[in-house]
């Protein structure tokens, strides 16, 4: 063997080690999530780099790798597309072309991406739109929202919560002949996090009169509580979302003070005097007995109020619903709450589910077993195609 066939040999194995990574014998085309993580991993190295040298902040630098995702606002012969602004928040429309003399179904999706990441306008959620408003024969408004680092809570939920209002106007419903009926909030990750929190207030908000049919949470991030949850514990270092970066999205979702991350990591940062709060997100009493897995419940530390006066979203309903009391949730729709096996934030959407239940709140609960953090977004695997498919399908039936 020539030196340059050697040396190719080795560049091939130290390659194949990269890219490898142990999966569990359940997850379906393994390889598909290899590549994957290969390139998330791969973006997430250069911006901690970047950020290490002064450079740039790490989710500017994500946000760069992930531009490649833009897709245009283009029509088909199916259904038209335009971006607009409601009420100066920028959202993409999708109408079906075909005509109806009935109202039709409208449903607003809330992308995700930490509150740091992510448009309207990627690719991924763009398809997923068009499937919906295809196959639903609804209106679908994709909403934009400013993010972190530039733009903390509560900025992310108020523009949400304005563009939802805006389009719950009956004149604007009219405009785009959806039913006041028929109307859903739904989104993903941290947009299902907004989703649930904009529900939540709509039932307090004296000027909306019309009404959620569903709220549909796509493996939602719910709670700042407490990251020692069994899914947090099992689920750290798995692909697409580790515990150390749903961390880093959290603390960068009220500040760029690294030290409300520190102090999130150890599990010290909410205070003595809001430690009444953790009833609310207590998983020994929320979690289904097979999710347990055998970890035993750990009060959290308290930590410094100082931490809590800085940046008093930590504490607020608004950033985490699960906080609600059960008088609150009672009002709220007909829900579809999509988790994941292998996500840090499984407990997250399975605890919201049991405090539902418990306040009389109709559920549909779909657990995706040898799932990651982010399915519904690789609609290139089956097992993202599938849970799509669900998705709608369920719209379909109850919208």
């Amino acid at each position: 063997m020539g030196k340059k066939s050697f040396g190719f040999l080795i560049l091939g194995v130290l390659l194949a080690g990269y890219i490898y990574e142990p999966l569990p014998d359940n997850v379906e085309e393994p390889w598909k999530i290899m590549l994957l993580n290969t390139f998330l991993k791969t973006s997430s190295y250069l911006a901690q780099f970047a950020e290490i040298l002064g450079l740039n902040h790490f989710m500017k630098s994500m946000t760069f790798f992930s531009s490649f995702q833009y897709s245009p606002p283009t029509s088909d012969e199916n259904i038209t597309v335009k971006d607009t602004t409601f009420n100066d928040i920028p959202v993409r429309v999708y109408v079906p072309q075909q005509k109806t003399k009935s109202l039709r179904r409208g449903l607003f999706y809330i992308h995700g991406g930490g509150w740091s990441l992510g448009s309207n306008d990627y690719y991924t959620y763009d398809l997923l739109s068009r499937w919906t408003a295809d196959r639903l024969d609804a209106v679908v408004i994709s909403t934009n929202y400013r993010l972190a680092p530039k733009y903390h809570f509560p900025v992310q939920f108020e523009d949400v919560y304005t563009a939802l209002k805006w389009f719950l106007d009956p004149q604007i419903l009219e405009s785009y002949g959806v039913d006041p009926g028929r109307i859903g909030v739904s989104g993903d990750s941290a947009g299902g996090n907004l989703a649930a929190a904009v529900a939540q207030r709509l039932l307090e908000d004296p000027d909306v009169k019309i009404k959620l049919k569903v709220q549909s949470l796509i493996y939602p991030a719910l709670q700042n509580f407490d990251f020692n949850l069994p899914s947090y514990q099992e689920n750290a270092h798995y692909p697409v979302l580790s515990k150390s970066l749903m961390v880093r999205f959290w603390s960068e979702y009220f500040t760029t003070d690294r030290s409300l991350k520190k102090a999130m990591l150890s599990n010290q940062h909410i205070p003595l005097e809001s430690s009444h709060l953790f009833k609310f997100v207590n998983w020994s009493s929320l979690l289904p007995e097979k999710f347990k897995k055998g970890y035993i419940y750990k009060t959290p530390t308290h930590g410094s109020s100082e931490l809590a006066k800085k940046y008093p979203g930590i504490l607020d309903v608004k950033a985490s619903p699960l906080l609600a009391d059960d008088s609150k949730l009672r009002g709220l729709p007909l829900t579809y709450v999509i988790t994941c096996q292998y996500d840090v934030l499984r407990d997250d959407g399975l605890m919201y589910v049991t405090r539902l239940q418990n306040s009389g709140v109709r559920v549909i609960h779909n657990h995706i077993e040898g799932a990651f953090h982010g399915t519904l977004s690789f609609l290139f695997t089956k097992v993202g195609y599938r849970a799509a498919d669900q998705y709608i399908n369920w719209l379909h039936e109850n919208l």
